[in-house]
């Protein structure tokens, strides 16, 4: 079984860092704001606008890639599950890392490289998606991947029309519910629900839409 790993929100706990993170921004910049729902686009949250949003990413984007810890048993759960002959996709949108021909995108690629070097986590290839697409049907399709760990509601909502998916559970994915997302709260709650499939896949290969 080949596996599709998203990197922000799924590796890292993007909810608590930009709750943390962008609340901090608001109030050392003297910016009010007022926080209604929860959603993807933390401008959105705390009821910003985009621009305010993008000079808190200026601040703090470096910061969040370079520092930012794996989630708890991630790299344990991965290597086991990589040990146990499952092939391991990570798939990320990341920002920058789109910009194939210039230094920004090549710098962010790098970041992404060392940080899962740093943290420890082993992978069979890593793949770059189009972020300004902010989809990944099309790297699902090209590499075959049987299921997709994912936190993004759009990613979420527009795969599980084809394979089976893993949400991360986030403030901002609570509404995402359905046939083929199968909701997970640790990443051993993961290892368990990847096995799930393992043994539906032997069941009845027709059990999910895997005609891609």
């Amino acid at each position: 079984m080949r596996i599709g790993i998203d990197i922000d929100g799924v590796l890292t706990d993007l909810d608590r860092f930009q709750f943390d993170y962008f609340s901090k921004f608001c109030v050392d910049n003297k910016i009010p704001y007022k926080i209604t729902k929860s959603d993807y686009d933390i401008s959105v949250s705390f009821g910003l606008s985009d621009k305010q949003e993008n000079l808190f990413w200026d601040k703090y984007l470096d910061f969040y890639a370079n520092e930012e810890k794996a989630r708890d048993f991630s790299s344990e759960v991965i290597k086991k599950l990589k040990d146990e002959g499952y092939e391991i996709y990570i798939i990320t949108a990341r920002w920058l890392t789109n910009r194939k021909d210039d230094a920004i995108g090549e710098k962010m690629r790098k970041t992404v490289k060392d940080w899962l070097k740093r943290n420890d986590i082993v992978y069979d290839k890593l793949i770059f998606s189009n972020a300004a697409k902010e989809r990944k049907i099309d790297e699902i399709k090209k590499y075959k991947v049987d299921v997709m760990i994912e936190d993004s509601p759009n990613n979420i909502r527009e795969l599980s029309k084809h394979i089976p998916i893993i949400c991360y559970d986030a403030s901002y994915n609570k509404d995402c519910r359905g046939k083929n997302i199968f909701r997970c709260y640790s990443w051993y709650d993961i290892y368990k629900n990847i096995h799930q499939f393992e043994n539906s896949f032997a069941d009845d290969q027709d059990c999910f839409d895997r005609d891609l």
